[in-house]
């Protein structure tokens, strides 16, 4: 009879970026002070009208939201800079981006619009995610089709994302 092997299953540690993204999650109910918005198994969400079983016996806490925090701290994680820009068309630019970060803002209640200002390159627009930067500034793109786009990221940790849009002929 032949031998048999034993066989061992050696479980691999999370990676270092698993674990710094994917922390555990706080019990109970978490308000923002700011803007109400409430944390609950593990994520953000607007109200919990939508969630059926919640416990009575839950401990309610409250703190800031990262989206606030941000917004206090003057962070973002996301930056446009729209360069020579018709001026027809700028009311139509801002309207776009205030309407697409009200969406966006609907769907998860941590992608905001943070600002958008006018400076001396053009217009600059700030968001507490990089990736709805990069969707905002695609919209413009596919909105306004004279628009050349470039999207670098800032180098690890961190994850700014910078893009710049230039309107030409």
């Amino acid at each position: 009879m032949p031998k048999q092997q034993k066989y061992r299953t050696i479980e691999q540690p999370p990676r270092r970026r698993e674990e710094h993204e994917i922390p555990k999650g706080k019990s109970g109910l978490i308000f923002c002070r700011k803007c109400n918005i409430v944390y609950y198994k593990k994520s953000w969400h607007h109200n919990l009208r939508s969630h059926k079983k919640i416990q009575e016996d839950l401990a309610i806490g409250f703190a800031v939201c990262p989206a606030c925090e941000m917004i206090k701290n003057k962070q973002f994680e996301g930056e446009i800079i729209v360069q020579n820009a018709p001026p027809k068309i700028i009311g139509d630019l801002t309207r776009l981006v205030e309407k697409f970060g009200q969406r966006a803002y609907k769907r998860d209640p941590l992608d905001r619009l943070i600002e958008i200002k006018n400076v001396k390159e053009g217009i600059k627009i700030t968001t507490t995610e990089n990736q709805l930067a990069v969707k905002i500034a695609k919209k413009i793109k596919d909105v306004f089709k004279k628009t050349k786009i470039k999207i670098t990221y800032s180098p690890a940790p961190s994850d700014v994302a910078y893009i710049k849009l230039m309107f030409g002929d």
